[in-house]
């Protein structure tokens, strides 16, 4: 399979072998698949679209692609922020469920949810007919199938950006779950499976006098806990901890008395 990058920061896919290849400006994404579709022998591809960019004039490709009848599958990120330009929330209160209506009202064949959290919607909204909602995990399932239904078929992935869950958790304005995840480096083997599950740049690697093993980086971990699901036993999950401040190396003290003088007429306190 193959992917279109879109502006944004998994505009980085592209450095990731993961066959993303290609952008377009903010508002073309698709468009260049509208016009290579009919002299290319690949039948179909995917084209990432970020949440803000959708928002912008995202919705404006994705009508393109329907009304030229283009078999592409549109990924709309739906990170809960405008990641470029400071983490933002988008205009207008725009939801996944408003997101969802819109483009099956445009003639969408597939409308799908995947997102982390599938018990988070509540029982009673309003998804268009044919809608279904899926967990994370059966992600390249549904990829699939969706690369096997002619026309455009849409994808909404909800998951909130990493970097916002951690600015909002600093606020107090998101949830922070009250456990943590360590390696044993004593344990762990360095086969590196825990960053393959988790693409997280939290797990990163730890010179010991056994070779090089993994840690997380506490100061950076999300608490996805994707990390977990590597093939390896050396995960340690601490419920209740905290991490440990640094002290300063300035001992607090009052000042000395000193001696009051005038420059330019500003009057300046030199502590004797």
């Amino acid at each position: 399979m193959r992917a279109y990058a879109g502006i944004g920061c998994h505009f980085m896919a592209q450095w990731m072998d993961r066959s993303t290849l290609g952008y377009t400006q903010m508002g073309g994404e698709g468009a260049n698949w509208v016009g290579e579709a009919p002299f290319s022998t690949r039948n179909h591809v995917f084209q990432n679209l970020g949440d803000g960019t959708y928002n912008h004039s995202g919705y404006m490709a994705i009508r393109a692609a329907i009304a030229s009848k283009t078999n592409i599958t549109y990924k709309i990120l739906f990170n809960d922020a405008v990641a470029m330009t400071g983490g933002q929330a988008n205009d207008g209160g725009l939801t996944v469920p408003q997101v969802a209506r819109q483009v099956a009202a445009e003639g969408a064949k597939r409308v799908v949810v995947v997102t982390d959290e599938p018990d988070k919607y509540p029982p009673d909204v309003s998804w268009p007919a044919g809608l279904t909602v899926h967990h994370r995990d059966d992600l390249m399932e549904v990829q699939k199938s969706l690369a096997e239904i002619p026309g455009v078929t849409v994808m909404i992935y909800d998951q909130t950006c990493a970097a916002e869950k951690r600015r909002r958790r600093k606020r107090h304005t998101f949830p922070d779950p009250d456990k943590r995840v360590i390696i044993n480096e004593l344990v762990c083997e360095g086969c590196g499976d825990c960053g393959v599950k988790s693409n997280c740049v939290s797990v990163q690697p730890l010179e010991t006098e056994w070779g090089r093993k993994r840690t997380i980086d506490q100061s950076s971990c999300n608490k996805d806990f994707s990390c977990v699901k590597g093939f390896c036993p050396s995960f340690v999950t601490v419920h209740g901890a905290l991490l440990k401040k640094g002290t300063g190396v300035a001992a607090d003290h009052e000042l000395n008395d000193g001696v009051v003088i005038f420059i330019d007429h500003e009057q300046i306190l030199v502590v004797g």
